[in-house]
């Protein structure tokens, strides 16, 4: 006999469960208490605040394909969580949040902490359920593992009443995830793609999706090499195919570089992969005419809800995107006349990283260009959101071993809980966060997190005393009008850094740089590099006072 605590816990070890987030709760202590035998199994690791524990349940299940698990309490709890799955949604990320809850013979009261789960979460996640029977979590908990991994993968919440956990069964738990195979793509439509592609003036292939698994895009890769077709990648997705690629051109995403709206504009045939056309990659649905383009659109997607959904394709095949993949690379390439048009791609993805120095003391493309260097092939970068997340999304090459992880839903202080969850899930990798100084104040409480789990990433805040995005914003739209974008009593972060364990320092200029992170690379114990950053190096072409400076001139001709 097991109560519903255990049933749950011994399941999720079936299932390959090795990692849980959490904060603790009264109202799922039965499921704590079956924690306390599975350490070195599946571990809880204790987090600060549960947006934060859920951001690196988001960030795991998009780091390693397997639903990233966050545990929380009811009521507040379960509404801090929300951030992270609003994000794993947003991400197509898989993730599983369990929510402790009232017990069933008081629902419907407003007792204490209720909250409808469904009702709150029903368009948040792909599937929000509550287990009221005790028997019932073998099967409920199955489906939910592989709603979170299968079609498009995203997050699911698990409502457990008080009660049903303390509830005892003789139910077998779960051992094993079901064994469900991707769709695989019709030869016939393979066959109709390529006479697509064949008959195109200028291919292109979009790309995105985080569940990519054993060879990946390489598959791709070599099709789009042996056909000379221009790839692009959505927004925040670059790190899934091979940026040193001559068929690479670049990212489309916030602040869309001018090529790469060429590119998407421009094309007549677009292969899209595994994608869900996001504002961000679409630069606000205006490249692609919705609900017909005008370019000839190939949408291939492991979710049949996801074809036609925004754009109708000329043709739509509902495939996994490592099945289509492997079907992709077994074609024959294609040729055709547009090698000029990808040499121009690829030749502006490299100018876009010759930077100008920057009116700042530390110089973030001289910063990038030094990572670029040093850091190994199989790194792993994280961000939060704001201006500053440019350095880590535009100026570094990501390989076939590299992984970045940040938020296609904009969240700011995602970075530093994706650090630490990419530290918990591969420890041996070298992990680094940008965030600014306004993202990371979001988050900063899990540095203690980190500590604890002795999972401690290296962080570079990027310090310009400024929330970044938004200045840009009001400077564009209502310049020299500054108005709740400054911050002002900071703290000492380098001195916060140290009182959380960390190796910690200030780095005042572009020439100091080096050394202070070779500091923090040989630390053990984790490293926070605090970087003097001018609110003048907004962006890395256009400073601040050019930027209010031309929105007054075109206030002043308008």
């Amino acid at each position: 006999m097991r109560n519903g605590g255990e049933l749950l816990v011994d399941s999720l070890v079936g299932l390959g469960a090795r990692n849980a987030f959490g904060v603790p709760g009264e109202s799922y202590l039965a499921v704590l208490d079956a924690l306390h035998d599975t350490q070195g199994v599946l571990d809880f690791v204790l987090c600060r605040q549960e947006g934060g524990a859920s951001f690196m349940a988001a960030a795991y299940g998009k780091l390693t394909g397997q639903p990233g698990i966050c545990m929380v309490t009811r009521g507040p709890g379960a509404t801090n969580a929300s951030i992270g799955v609003h994000t794993a949604m947003q991400d197509s990320a898989p993730m599983i949040l369990f929510v402790g809850h009232v017990g069933t013979d008081m629902k419907g009261r407003e007792a204490f902490q209720e909250i409808d789960y469904r009702a709150v979460f029903g368009t948040m996640a792909k599937w929000a359920v509550e287990i009221d029977r005790v028997e019932r979590i073998p099967e409920i908990l199955s489906r939910a593992w592989t709603m979170a991994v299968t079609g498009r993968p995203g997050p699911v919440v698990v409502a457990l009443p008080e009660d049903m956990l303390t509830a005892t069964t003789d139910v077998a738990p779960l051992s094993a995830p079901a064994a469900i195979t991707e769709p695989r793509p019709d030869p016939d439509a393979m066959a109709r793609l390529r006479e697509m592609l064949a008959g195109a003036a200028r291919p292109l292939i979009l790309y995105g999706g985080c569940n990519w698994k054993g060879p990946g895009t390489a598959p791709i890769q070599r099709f789009a090499e042996a056909s000379d077709i221009p790839v692009v990648s959505v927004f925040r997705y670059q790190d899934q195919f091979d940026n040193r690629s001559p068929s690479f051109c670049g990212e489309a995403g916030v602040g869309m570089m001018p090529h790469v709206k060429r590119l998407i504009r421009e094309a007549d045939v677009i292969l899209a992969i595994n994608n869900r056309f996001g504002e961000n990659s679409t630069d606000g649905y205006t490249l692609l005419d919705v609900p017909q383009p005008a370019q000839r659109l190939i949408h291939v997607h492991g979710s049949d809800l996801e074809i036609g959904k925004i754009y109708r394709p000329e043709l739509g095949i509902h495939a996994g995107p490592n099945a289509f993949a492997e079907a992709l690379g077994a074609l024959e390439p294609v040729t055709g006349d547009w090698a000029k048009w990808r040499a121009e791609g690829r030749a502006a993805y490299e100018a876009g990283f010759d930077l100008p120095d920057l009116p700042s003391p530390v110089d973030m493309g001289k910063v990038c260009a030094h990572l670029r260097e040093r850091l190994p092939e199989d790194m792993i970068l994280t961000n939060g959101a704001g201006n500053f997340a440019v350095w880590s999304g535009r100026f570094f090459r990501f390989g076939p071993e590299a992984r970045l992880l940040a938020p296609q839903s904009g969240a700011m202080g995602y970075g530093v809980p994706a650090a630490v969850a990419a530290k918990v899930a591969q420890p041996e990798k070298t992990v680094v966060c940008f965030a600014g100084d306004g993202d990371f104040q979001m988050t900063c409480q899990e540095l203690a997190t980190a500590a604890q789990a002795g999972a401690q990433p290296i962080i570079l805040i990027l310090d310009n005393g400024i929330y970044g995005t938004i200045r840009a914003h009001q400077e564009r739209n209502y310049p020299t009008r500054v108005s709740g974008t400054t911050m002002a009593g900071n703290p000492d972060f380098a001195a916060l850094g140290r009182a959380y364990g960390f190796h910690a320092e200030r780095v005042e200029t572009t020439e100091d740089f080096a050394a202070a992170f070779e500091r923090a690379l040989a630390s053990e114990t984790g490293a926070v590099l605090d970087l003097a950053i001018s609110p003048e190096a907004l962006t890395p072409r256009q400073s601040l006072s050019a930027m209010r400076e031309a929105a007054l001139a075109a206030k002043q001709t308008g």
